[in-house]
């Protein structure tokens, strides 16, 4: 039963793996919008007088939009704008509407691809003239989300974890173990990590239309997506992936074929070739992420995507090494040589100064500032992500004390042999001695008795082996040459196994025979086990906002928010009344400063229709808002002079689509009330 341990804890890796992909996958849900609307003309909530030409929407940073990527629609849900969105200025966009819009509410929904190539979407609405009720339903407007946003998640992580296992297995076999090139198992390794980022790239460039569009499963082989998503930038490095993994299958190809066939001189010379070669592959295939991602967009890209391209050489050759040495552990014959193990600590430790370095650099870029460490989303991960890399280091500290004392097998086998010699003298020399006597025996005149003896003794050894006794039987009794039985068919195939079962045994015997490689197995075992859940945190960190983005858009927010409540400040309403009388008609504007919940200035002016004031008898004011059942709440303001009246103190109680009614008296019978409603707070 114990030689099933290694297979089973290789199991138990790939089981977590798959459990860490799958939780944090799903906790992420829709992929975050890294591309925030940060203001809009008309403003989310406001009524306007009149229909506007256009409607415009500023973001938090340039995105890519298509001809649906801005819509706007009416009560009924029918659209009313027209032509592709235009880019009128920095981060702002503009689609322009049909003329002669009726009065009611409009939708405004959106959904954009950010410069880092994630798509963002959402809706707001406005009305004109008076709200109205609407048809219209954005309650489950999402970007990235549904099953299509649960394989392109999938297909990341998969092209990320291919990435690191193909380059980081190549990498220990050419600068650690080049006699790894002929063993059967890192052969595997490599050309597995290569099948998956190919598969996932694939997979990521037919998903790409459906997740940055409708993120419907119909449309991923829809040809017209794919044609535009070919003309993307994200496109544009998803097939420059795949022609830098035809190159790398040619790598792949010579390293465990021609190499692992040359001789020791003659592999110098090819080393240095391939070495060369790979590099130059793996910063290829490092780029294509670092020019569509986070690094591509932002605070100094310029030195921000060399910057990501080392960071992802170097997480490759510390984990991809890392899983190299495990299955070389466990599965290599002959084992991996002491000096090897040695060479990949190097490697390991230059890969984290790297990572140290150059992780250093993108978390200032993409945080900014200490609170942004707990405030967003990005830093929270990033905290997590550190944490891990610490345990993996501490882990690897152990490694390191395993790896000072291990020795080769056969380096161990000669230091064993002096004990063994001490123990076991005395024994082999009794043997000899009985040796000696039986010879004696057989020439002194036992007769056939010492004969008979010796062959007993003889017969005795081979009778260790049943198969090769029963054989010998088989051959003194002729039947060595006749064709084996069926029965003896079964037995062979069952004697077959036996004898694998117990190489197998045998194998893992002398494997573990030597404590400090089996404390390393263990020890790289759960390095091994860290980086899958590392690896896991840091895909879904690609996914997630960058802290300085997501405070730098909630700040533009508030600002944008603070600003149309002061453009408002004084929220304007004018609305025309006809009391019926002789001089029954004007128009009544009521100004409300700030306009926020809580205690307001309010202005009332009236004019006739030539714009000369109008001197009234009586004017009053109510407010109400209908959707919490609040109101109407009466105001009766002050005349101050011709024409206008003002009160001080009108408290608000809530934001809200609030009704603003004025009364309007113009003689002791004549009077009107007109209303308009407007968002407050």
């Amino acid at each position: 039963m114990r030689q099933t341990t290694a297979p089973r804890r290789v199991r138990i890796l790939v089981l977590l793996f798959l459990a860490v992909t799958g939780a944090l996958l799903a906790g992420a849900g829709p992929a975050s919008a890294h591309a925030a609307l940060t203001g809009s003309d008309p403003a989310q909530g406001v009524v306007v007088d009149k229909a506007p030409a256009q409607v415009s929407l500023t973001f938090s940073e340039k995105v890519a939009t298509s001809d649906g990527s801005v819509r706007v629609l009416d009560p009924k849900g029918a659209r009313v704008d027209t032509g592709k969105p235009t880019e009128t200025g920095g981060a702002t966009y503009a689609v322009r509407l049909r003329g002669g819009l009726p009065d009611g509410t409009y939708t405004v929904s959106w959904q954009v691809v950010s410069a880092d190539s994630h798509p963002a979407a959402g809706a707001f609405t406005f009305s004109i003239g008076a709200p109205s009720s609407t048809t219209v339903s954005v309650s489950d407007q999402t970007a990235g989300g549904g099953i299509v946003g649960g394989l392109y998640d999938f297909g990341r992580y998969l092209s990320y974890a291919g990435f690191v296992v193909m380059t980081g297995g190549a990498a220990f076999v050419l600068a650690c173990w080049q006699r790894g090139s002929g063993v059967r198992a890192l052969q595997r390794l490599v050309v597995g990590g290569w099948l998956a980022l190919t598969s996932a790239t694939l997979l990521l460039l037919l998903l790409r239309g459906s997740f940055t569009g409708s993120g419907k499963v119909a449309d991923v082989f829809d040809l017209g997506l794919l044609g535009q998503v070919l003309q993307t930038k994200t496109g544009a490095a998803l097939v420059s992936r795949l022609l830098l993994l035809a190159a790398a299958a040619l790598f792949i190809a010579v390293l465990f074929g021609a190499y692992d066939k040359r001789e020791a001189e003659e592999k110098r010379d090819l080393t240095f070739g391939l070495a060369v070669g790979g590099v130059v592959v793996a910063a290829g295939l490092a780029a294509s992420w670092a020019m569509a991602e986070h690094a591509s967009t932002g605070l100094q890209p310029g030195i921000a995507m060399p910057a990501d391209v080392v960071h992802l050489l170097a997480v490759a050759a510390w984990l991809g090494g890392l899983t190299a040495l495990l299955v070389a552990l466990y599965r290599a014959d002959p084992p991996v040589e002491s000096a090897a193990v040695r060479r990949f600590s190097h490697v390991a430790f230059g890969s984290v100064c790297a990572l140290v370095a150059t992780g250093g650099y993108q978390s200032w870029r993409q945080l900014g500032s200490w609170s942004a460490f707990t405030e967003t989303s990005y830093g929270q991960l990033l905290i997590a992500k550190l944490a891990l890399v610490a345990l993996l280091v501490g882990l690897a500290w152990f490694s390191r004390r395993w790896t000072a004392q291990l020795t080769d097998p056969v380096t161990a086998a000669v230091r064993r042999r002096p004990k063994e010699t001490a123990t076991t003298g005395a024994a082999k020399a009794v043997k000899g001695a009985k040796a000696v006597k039986a010879v004696k025996g057989v020439k002194g005149g036992t007769g056939g008795m010492g004969a008979k003896a010796a062959q007993g003794t003889t017969d005795a050894k081979d009778g260790k082996d049943g198969k090769d006794t029963k054989d010998a039987k088989d051959a003194k009794s002729g039947r060595a040459g006749k064709p084996a039985a069926s029965g003896d068919g079964g037995r062979a195939a069952q004697l077959a196994r036996q004898r694998a079962a117990m190489a197998t045994a045998r194998q893992k015997r002398q494997r573990d025979a030597d404590p400090v490689r089996f404390g390393l197995r263990r020890s790289v075992l759960a390095e091994a086990g860290v980086a899958v859940v590392l690896l896991a945190v840091t895909t879904v960190l690609t996914q997630t906002e960058p802290g300085r983005t997501e405070q730098e858009a909630a700040a533009a927010t508030a600002a944008s928010s603070a600003s149309a409540a002061d453009s408002s400040g004084a929220l304007t309403l004018t609305m025309p009344f006809d009391t019926g009388g002789a001089d029954g008609k004007g128009v009544v504007s009521v100004d409300l400063d700030p306009a926020r919940v809580g205690g307001n200035d309010m202005h009332v002016y009236v004019q006739r229709p030539n714009g000369r004031a109008f001197d009234i008898p009586e004017v009053k004011v109510s407010f109400t808002l209908t959707a919490k059942d609040i109101g109407p709440l009466p105001v009766v303001p002050d005349h101050v002079t011709t024409g206008h009246w003002s009160a001080s103190g009108v408290q608000i109680p809530m934001a809200g689509d609030w009704k603003v009614a004025v009364t309007v008296r113009t003689s002791d019978i004549d009077q009107a009330t007109v209303s308009k409603n407007a968002q407050i707070g």
